[in-house]
């Protein structure tokens, strides 16, 4: 991996992108566009990243603490951070941030705030594992006094691959609009879920759903990165997910990206409360109902 941030991909900032790339008159493809704020939050994730994937090929060599049981965090983690604190605040100094290891920041409470995971997938990045990845989300106040996800980007350092979303705009890879997967049947679907460890997670829950829902599908894999999962759900890769203790950084851009490519996300009794119970189950309309039967109906059994 080179020492190099890829160049970021042209655009025209201000204009709505359409259902996929148009072409000119003279033939050439226009690139979906997004707004000035994505802008931003994508320069934030390419400044960060040379240096992940610097630390991540010395990732022997890394300065480690501990900071609760099973869970490490690198100082890859904390100089991501730092770099993507810098680029954003400089660009939105008024807002507020909730953030892995700063915790929350105080802001100009009318405005939004950035919410930021240095490094989703640490425990891949310190394993040697090349599975992880930058997220960023925007949390804007809303007259009734809730919250809401208005933009998101997922970027995975490693193959240069940037999941973006912003509220009515639609999800996208790059320049290629994504959507959800198209199936329907459960034995045809492969599943996303994280599996608890030490520390972490209900593994008696987990057991549940899983044994209600292994024996439906055609396979479920854990790869160690949350908002991944979900980005890898909004872009038809993963056919549904459930995961469950959570914090709002590890899914709050991934859920916008799977609800702007079609998909539902809600907790397991099938309300929006997904944030509020850190519960998540996310999938295209049909398996999602379908899975949420499995789940609720193992939950009632419990």
């Amino acid at each position: 991996m080179g020492a190099r941030s890829p160049p970021m991909p042209p655009f025209a900032a201000g204009r709505a992108p359409t259902p996929g790339p148009s072409r000119t008159r003279e033939g050439r493809r226009r690139l979906p566009s997004h707004s000035g704020l994505m802008t931003i939050m994508e320069r934030a994730a390419r400044k960060a990243a040379p240096r992940l994937r610097r630390d991540f090929n010395e990732v022997q060599h890394l300065q480690v603490s501990r900071k609760g049981p099973a869970d490490f965090v690198s100082m890859a983690d904390q100089r991501a951070e730092q770099a993507i604190f810098e680029e954003l605040s400089k660009s939105r100094p008024d807002w507020g941030f909730l953030m892995e290891e700063r915790g929350e920041i105080a802001g100009d409470p009318n405005k939004p705030r950035f919410i930021v995971d240095p490094l989703d997938g640490t425990s891949n990045f310190l394993h040697g594992i090349p599975h992880f990845a930058i997220s960023i989300a925007v949390e804007e106040p809303l007259a009734s006094g809730k919250r809401e996800i208005t933009s998101a980007l997922v970027y995975q350092p490693l193959t240069d691959e940037s999941f973006w979303a912003e509220k009515g705009r639609g999800a996208w890879l790059q320049d290629a609009r994504l959507r959800v997967s198209a199936r329907r049947d459960l034995s045809e679907a492969l599943i996303a879920t994280g599996i608890p460890f030490l520390g972490h997670g209900d593994f008696t829950q987990w057991s549940r759903i899983f044994g209600a829902v292994a024996p439906e599908v055609a396979g479920i894999r854990r790869l160690g990165s949350a908002a991944l999962d979900l980005a890898w759900v909004a872009a038809g890769r993963f056919d549904g997910y459930w995961e469950s203790d959570l914090k709002p950084w590890d899914v709050a851009a991934g859920m916008l990206l799977v609800r702007e490519a079609g998909g539902f996300v809600t907790d397991f009794r099938g309300a929006d409360r997904a944030m509020e119970r850190s519960e998540f189950l996310a999938g295209n309309d049909v398996l999602h109902s379908r899975l949420h039967k499995l789940v609720a109906g193992a939950l009632r059994n419990a």
